[in-house]
């Protein structure tokens, strides 16, 4: 059963991945990494502008 349990989950992280659910925690990496000297965006903030810039720059997607 923990197997089944392991697989869903690792299942879920992928689907996550793939639907960009976790951009904000890839972008707070990145910023972190690259050690910039302004305080990053809020998760708000981040997903604001993404939406923004994807309204602005439309490209193949489904919605």
């Amino acid at each position: 059963m923990n197997a089944v349990v392991v697989g869903l989950r690792g299942f879920a992280r992928y689907l996550g991945s793939v639907m960009g659910a976790d951009a904000y925690s890839k972008y707070s990496a990145h910023h972190a990494a690259l050690g910039h000297g302004t305080t990053p965006m809020t998760e708000r903030e981040f997903w604001r502008d993404l939406t923004d810039r994807q309204d602005a720059n439309p490209q193949g997607r489904c919605c």
